[in-house]
């Protein structure tokens, strides 16, 4: 029988996605809308995850991870049952794999700045996909030009705590992803040599 071989650096990058989405839960938990709504690391786990996962998997694991803890949160928080999909979940899921798309982007040169041009990236497709999600059928805002721009304007308190968490947490993710690579050989990409 041969010997299972584990993927390091795979399960590595795993835990980083399942932690982040735990985190998410566990700073949700109360349930009240507060001064941190919105200071959320699901953007910077989807920019992580497109970075450092190839192909199909840097879309499943974060995307995944988000709907599991989005079934925990509408159990345990918002609607106290099982709840698969909430009324606009496609917008919101739709955003958060075009931020894994600019993660993609981001993958083959890192650096600071290209990060914070993709935090900066990622913040604007949340608050544009996701506000179309809100208005589109709203009875709050009026289905006009006027009306987008109002429920935009409405939402930019929430966008700038949700850059604010994409900083942060984004800091944290890949600092600490590239600080462990650094210290750990088994956690850097295989490369091939001819």
């Amino acid at each position: 029988m041969g010997k299972l071989k584990i993927d390091t650096r795979f399960v590595v990058l795993l835990l980083f996605i399942l932690i982040t989405g735990a985190w998410r839960f566990f700073i949700s938990s109360s349930g009240e809308v507060s001064i941190l709504s919105n200071f959320s690391p699901l953007g910077a786990m989807a920019l992580f995850g497109g970075v450092y996962f190839k192909s199909w998997k840097g879309y499943a694991f974060p995307l995944l991870t988000i709907w599991i803890s989005d079934i925990f949160m509408n159990r345990f928080i918002f609607f106290g049952e099982w709840k698969f999909f909430y009324d606009g979940f496609i917008w919101v899921y739709g955003a958060f794999a075009l931020m894994v798309l600019v993660g993609k982007w981001l993958h083959p040169n890192k650096s600071v700045l290209r990060f914070i041009g993709s935090s900066l990236l990622i913040v604007f497709i949340h608050w544009i996909v996701t506000d179309i999600g809100v208005w589109i059928g709203s009875t709050i805002y009026p289905q006009t030009l006027a009306g987008f721009w109002a429920c935009l304007v409405a939402a930019i308190p929430y966008e700038i705590r949700f850059l604010g968490g994409s900083l942060i947490y984004g800091v944290v993710l890949f600092g600490s992803f590239e600080w462990a690579s650094y210290k750990f050989r088994s956690l850097q990409p295989k490369t091939i040599t001819q």
